[in-house]
């Protein structure tokens, strides 16, 4: 199977979800060494059926796609092979890999419109053992934006924040009140995965909810540091070592800023970094937020990466 979508954090769920109960061994494409599909068909010694997750297969080298291509020819029907790619906005499915999954699997795009995020989060509640209500829900996109994986991370906060509550849009509220730079992890996102127009329109909404520049501007420098500290690991680091390494909490995070450091090389990023230095100096010397902070986000998202 072939899941392709903009959200990792969907892409990946999806993934997870076609697995079941059946542990894969999980190998980022840009890490493929060769030899990854000949455990699909060498027989478990205990018995239990085998499965290979490839994340970021946009990053697959030219003799892995050889290797998958030569696999499905032949597949073997016991065991699970699921590749996954995240897209920019309005992308298309890799065309290589949509090829050579078609004649022996499914290809499925997944994707959630925003007018669908509030009934995501209240089935996803209740999957967890909460209930939030629809008008919660909404207050929580209305807070954090539409980041998939920070959503979800703040209905396990809620749960943890109101154990056996009903939580509606008053509770949502007084546990992330003051908290709109979380919306600013989505420019991040949107920023440093090159999708120059949806930075845009997250920098748009940003500015037009009056939050100020170097509010924005410390949560750019804050995304770059991180950014710089995983480029600077090995590319062959587990994600849970990654996210230790560089002061991460979360996996999927190390996952997501590693997809995004790959985008730029050293020397770019730290081309960004004198970028966020000069309009920090920009802003703090009177210059207007809707002046320096849109040049700086189309010079992160751009072709060039400044």
């Amino acid at each position: 199977m072939f899941l392709w979508g903009e959200d990792d954090f969907l892409v990946r769920e999806a993934a997870l979800a076609v697995l079941g109960e059946v542990q894969p061994r999980e190998v980022d494409a840009a890490e493929w060494q060769g030899g990854e599909t000949a455990d699909l068909s060498t027989p478990s010694l205990f018995g239990e059926r085998r499965a290979l997750l490839v994340t970021d297969c946009r990053s697959l080298p030219e003799h892995a796609m050889q290797e998958l291509a030569q696999y499905v020819a032949s597949p073997d029907p016991e065991a699970l092979l699921v590749l996954c790619s995240t897209v920019a906005e309005r992308g298309k499915a890799p065309a290589a890999l949509a090829k050579l999954v078609e004649p022996v699997g499914e290809v499925s795009e997944v994707k959630l419109a925003r007018k669908d995020l509030v009934g995501w989060l209240v089935e996803r509640s209740r999957s967890s053992g909460l209930e939030v209500r629809p008008d919660g829900a909404a207050s929580l996109v209305e807070i954090l934006g539409e980041d998939t994986a920070a959503l979800d991370q703040a209905l396990r906060q809620l749960g943890a924040a109101f154990p056996g509550q009903r939580i509606g849009r008053d509770l949502v509220r007084q546990q992330f009140r003051g908290l709109g730079e979380q919306r600013v992890w989505d420019l991040c996102d949107r920023a440093f995965g090159k999708d120059l127009p949806g930075a845009v329109r997250a920098l748009r909404s940003l500015l037009e909810a009056r939050e100020e520049g170097l509010m924005i501007l410390g949560g750019i420098a804050s995304r770059l540091r991180d950014l710089l500290k995983v480029r600077a690991l090995p590319e062959r680091m587990p994600p849970g070592e990654l996210a230790r390494a560089a002061g991460l909490r979360f996996e999927w995070q190390a996952r997501r800023y590693r997809e995004q450091a790959r985008r730029f090389s050293v020397e770019e990023l730290v081309e960004v970094h004198g970028l966020v230095v000069e309009a920090d100096r920009a802003l703090k010397s009177g210059a207007t937020d809707d002046v320096v902070m849109p040049a700086l986000v189309a010079a992160i998202a751009g072709e060039t990466g400044g």
